[in-house]
This record gives C-alpha cells, structure tokens and sequence, in this order.
C-alpha cells in the first residue's frame, strides 16, 4: 500500500497509508470501532473506491472495480448477507463460481470439520454458523492472499481454536493472510505481525520480537492520587530517559503510570524518579512485564476483549 487513503464525507476513514505484508504469514489488524480496519479490507479488494493512493495483491494492482485483485485473494467480510433459503451446500457453491475446480471440495471439506449441517437451509444457522461458512468460501479457492474481516466473530472458544488451526496450516503453505479481530488471544496466538490503527491513520506495527523489546523498556508504576493525574503525566515526559506515558486512574486513591523508556535499562530514569521533587514517590513499580493486552491499553487507553 501506498498512500491508500479513503474519506466518506466529512469522516478521514484511513489517512493516507504506506504498509507492506508478507509475503506468507498471519498479520492481525487492530483497533477500536471506528479505526478504519473493515474500510481497509474493503478498500484492498475494491469493494470500496479509494480516493487516493495505491495498492499491488499478490503482485496484481488494485485498479478499476477490483476484478483483478479478486481473482488473486479470497475475501470474508465482516458483514453476513447470506441467502436464507438456499441450503447451505448450495450455497458454497455459489459463492465459488469461477474458482478452480477443487474449491468446493476443499470447502466442503473445512465445513464438515468446523461441523456444519451442510443440507441445512441457512435460515436456520444461528450467527457463529453462517460466519464459519462465509469462512469455508474463503479458505478454499488456491490463492496467495485471504483476507477475513472478524473471522471468529460469534464462535465459542472451541470453534475459535478450530479457525485458529486453520488459519495456521493455510500460513504454513505460504499464503499471505490479512484479519482483522477484537481479540487480542487469538491473534497472540496466531499472528506473525499486529498492525494497530487508530482515527484511520497507523498507530503501531510490531511483531512479536518488537512486542517483546517494548517489554524490555516497560514500566508500570502506581502513584497514591497526592498529583492531579495531567500533573503527573507532564512531570514523568519531562524525565529524561521517556518515550511515551499513559496515566490512568485505579481507584483507591491511587493511579497507574505505563512508561516506555528510551532503552531497556531502568536504573537511570528510576534514579532521576526518586531524586526528584515534583514527583511523588512510586507505592509499586513493575518492569518488563508488557502484555499484548498492556499494549493495546497503553496505545489506545481502552480494553480489548
């Protein structure tokens, strides 16, 4: 991608974005409602125009309604529209006309494993079932490049891991997939890359390795609430030795500040901490301990699922 950009009115959907994926390999796109994700998907594979930039699937430009990029990816939107009173079978085999020839094999086959009545009408899948079989369409043509908006979105842990397997052995033949999720389990668990969005525009992209080195140069200290919390804030950016900080309150009179350091080595900026005195001194400190979940608190100052 390269300067891809999207707005619908006064709304910036995606600020202009230059990002490279794979090839091969799972990348987990993250973010809270409203950070520009599905516009993204949809924007790849021409479902929706875009307003500038461009982009190259599988090494085929992305130009006019999309055709092009389509007949080298799969795509699993984050919308069911499905048609209630075909079976499900049929259905499959609907949704992959013009594949090659072995595609509805193939998504008979994910299907069955995933479990579905495949003779049902589809008026009677509940939610989890008609995203698994949307899911069982994209798995099967032979392509480089799946892309899947909320995959496990309505699925039960148990389904959840059966998709994540999936997922896995499609990587492990080379394909390049691209999902967008609210759960960061999962996509600790299956992806090789987290690319986080925010207001359209990229946050963060980081790999397990970078997560890691993040750790390396986290702090978690907790404050008794004696500061006015932007105080606070303000006086710990101006400590030498910080990158970025996140205040939140805890309750019990007491805040939590996440720091990221400038390095992986503490003892400078906590010897500066403790000799200063516009700042409080810390009533619990924890260092190198960043989660996936810590990550995506201290970027957007919200929970994950």
């Amino acid at each position: 991608m390269r300067g891809l950009a999207r707005s619908f009115g006064a709304t910036k959907a995606l600020l202009p974005l230059d990002l490279d994926l794979g090839p091969g390999g799972i990348v987990g796109l993250l973010g809270p409602n409203g950070s520009g994700k599905s516009t993204l998907l949809r924007l790849l594979t021409g479902i929706v125009p875009r307003d500038a930039g461009a982009a190259w699937v599988d090494g085929v430009a992305l130009e006019g309604d999309g055709t092009a990029v389509r007949k080298r990816s799969t795509y699993a939107p984050g919308e069911l529209a499905l048609y209630r009173e075909m079976r499900a079978t049929d259905h499959l085999e609907w949704l992959l006309r013009g594949r090659d020839r072995g595609s509805l094999a193939r998504a008979t086959k994910t299907a069955e494993t995933l479990g579905l009545p495949l003779r049902a009408r589809v008026r009677t899948y509940s939610h989890g079932m008609k995203r698994q079989l949307l899911l069982a369409a994209a798995l099967a043509p032979d392509v480089g490049v799946r892309i899947l908006d909320e995959p496990t979105d309505g699925l039960d842990p148990s389904k959840r891991g059966v998709v994540l397997d999936l997922l896995a052995d499609e990587a492990k033949r080379g394909t390049t997939i691209l999902l967008s999720s609210h759960h960061l389990g999962e996509v600790d668990r299956a992806c090789d890359r987290l690319v986080f969005l925010s207001g359209g525009k990229l946050l963060a992209d980081e790999t397990s390795a970078t997560v890691a080195e993040r750790a390396r140069r986290s702090l978690r200290l907790e404050f008794e609430s004696l500061t006015p919390p932007g105080q606070l804030q303000t006086d710990l950016e101006r400590t030498q030795h910080t990158r970025s900080v996140r205040i939140e309150s805890i309750g019990n009179n007491r805040v939590r500040a996440y720091v990221e350091l400038t390095d992986d080595d503490p003892r400078a900026f906590l010897s500066l901490l403790c000799a200063s005195p516009q700042l409080p001194p810390p009533v619990a400190i924890e260092y190198g301990q960043l989660s996936l979940a810590e990550l995506y608190r201290f970027l957007y100052g919200v929970e994950a699922c």
